[in-house]
């Protein structure tokens, strides 16, 4: 490779890593810890998945439970059901029906927790999985008053996004005459900066096809999000729900308000059973009903496929209010482009098709990513702290290092924190978790910043994180019963892998603290 070209990528490496270094940081961290969203979700509730199955699920109970509060009759019911999950996401329209139902007018957005039967509204509901996920795609940035045309924090995740895309490809071509040569290269036991230069090296060239799958579906899922607004403006005359018909992600119904009561509603959970026989080992995602308790009432089942049998399958069946199928389409061999292409991307990216080892090696591979991170931070403040450099450049350069690192390495022990906070806590909702989160990283973060001393926030934010993990296990043992032979006793396997995943994150923490205690950074 001559010079110009050298040059080229590595500058333009350096100047994107080290733009997007920790907002990347905070969505890789996050992100990872967000593979295991619903293990969180049951480990949180005390309420294991694993025990009750989404085949023993009451939905008739529920549509009853929800007709006697909220009177159903002519409305548009939706609900989704979350992989792996107790808790069910539902929406309810306003109903069409104006003469016979006095709440016609009201819609509403609300959880219904399967296990208990009781419906909690989204704050109450709120757990941890839910907060890193979001936090993983930025999503509590939209509260930011920065008027960008769109949630600031999902515009701000997709920048990131592309600029990461361009730092993993110029990296690459960066090293592309020694990739092979520096595969295999990594001296551990040397000075600092030729650790963290073969850390960077190595990590990054192990990483880079997951890193650049994480990077293209990323991108992938956050222009479907900001954009679907302005594309059905532009090419759909602002229909938004004929582009999520288009999409895959509702099923076309023509069904018109009839404003005549049906005779008898269909059986639902027959229905419902019938079509999980029908298309064995599918799951069950979404139910959508059109005008509840009408004449032209129809039910429709969105399904996806076991991955086992079919990597991309997704389908759905359309019943009309007599139990009859309207129309149907199997999530095994009848699939469209649309939805081979979006169950690829969600499926590459959720890491959700191979059970919970497919999850631990993400989870590795995304911690390997803030690893690549934390080295290339190193990297970049040890090869501008020289003599030759001005005394006031250096200084910039050393508190901006010590800043993002400062901010990206307290997360590990606000992490810890928060979950033994949550499970101490004998009421916790969304206003909770974001408090004793962001506070305490707040808190933590500007202690290492004043502190200015980044082998200190290096070994401290390491022990700190290993004393945190091996006291989330004995929290939710203390305040809720749920200890961990007691967990695999009962098959509460969700519950006791989340123990047993802090437990082993923990001692993994304390041998990296042994091995960096008493070095540099």
């Amino acid at each position: 490779m001559n010079n110009r070209n050298y040059n080229t990528y590595f500058h333009t490496h350096t100047i994107s890593g080290i733009i997007i270094c920790m907002v990347l940081y905070v969505i890789f961290f996050a992100g990872s810890f967000s593979f295991f969203k619903a293990e969180i979700a049951a480990w949180q509730q005390g309420e294991s998945f694993d025990t009750h199955g989404q085949a023993g699920f009451p939905y008739a109970y529920v549509l009853d439970s929800l007709d006697k509060q909220h009177d159903l009759r002519g409305r548009e019911l939706y609900l989704y059901f979350y992989p792996n999950s107790l808790n069910t996401y539902v929406y309810m329209g306003p109903s069409l029906d104006t003469l016979r139902n006095k709440q016609a007018g009201e819609s509403t957005y609300f959880y219904y927790n399967l296990a208990d039967k009781q419906g909690r509204s989204y704050e109450d509901a709120y757990d941890l999985g839910e907060f890193l996920y979001r936090l993983h795609f930025l999503a509590q940035l939209n509260y930011v008053p920065i008027p960008v045309g769109y949630p600031f924090g999902y515009v701000l995740a997709g920048l990131v996004s592309f600029l990461f895309l361009f730092a993993l490809i110029t990296g690459l071509l960066l090293h592309w005459d020694k990739i092979v040569s520096n595969f295999f290269l990594f001296r551990p036991w040397t000075k600092l900066k030729t650790l963290w230069t073969d850390l960077h090296t190595v990590l990054g060239v192990i990483g880079f096809p997951y890193q650049l799958v994480y990077a293209i579906t990323g991108i992938i899922l956050i222009v479907n999000t900001v954009y679907t607004a302005p594309i059905a403006h532009l090419l759909y005359g602002g229909d938004e729900e004929k582009v999520y018909q288009d999409l895959g992600f509702e099923v076309a119904v023509d069904a018109e308000f009839a404003n005549k009561p049906a005779a008898a509603l269909p059986d639902i959970q027959r229905l419902i059973e019938q079509t999980q026989r029908e298309w064995t080992g599918a799951a069950l995602r979404r139910m959508t009903i059109k005008h509840y308790g009408d004449e032209h009432m129809q039910l429709v089942l969105q399904v996806e496929a076991d991955p086992s049998r079919s990597f991309s399958g997704a389908g759905y069946v359309v019943y009309d209010v007599h139990g009859k199928v309207v129309k149907q389409q199997s999530p095994i061999g009848e699939t469209t482009y649309a939805d081979v292409m979006r169950s690829v991307v969600y499926r590459l990216h959720y890491g959700d098709y191979g059970g919970l080892f497919l999850k631990i090696a993400y989870f590795i591979l995304g911690i390997m990513g803030c690893l690549i991170i934390v080295s290339g931070i190193v990297i970049w403040l040890v090869a501008r702290d020289k003599n030759n450099i001005p005394l006031h450049k250096r200084r910039f350069n050393f508190w901006l290092a010590n800043i993002f690192l400062a901010v990206c390495l307290s997360m590990f022990p606000v992490t810890a924190f928060t979950f033994v906070v949550v499970k101490a806590s004998a009421v916790v909702n969304e206003m909770l978790i974001y408090q004793t989160y962001f506070y305490s990283w707040l808190v933590l973060s500007v202690y290492y910043v004043i502190r200015h001393d980044l082998g200190r926030t290096n070994r401290e934010t390491l022990l700190l994180g290993a004393v945190l993990s091996v006291l989330v296990p004995l929290a939710n043992g203390l305040y809720a019963g749920n200890w961990p032979w007691l967990t695999w006793a009962a098959g509460e396997v969700d519950i006791f892998f989340l123990d047993m995943f802090w437990m082993v994150l923990a001692i993994v923490t304390f041998v990296g603290y042994g091995k960096v205690k008493g070095r540099g950074v």
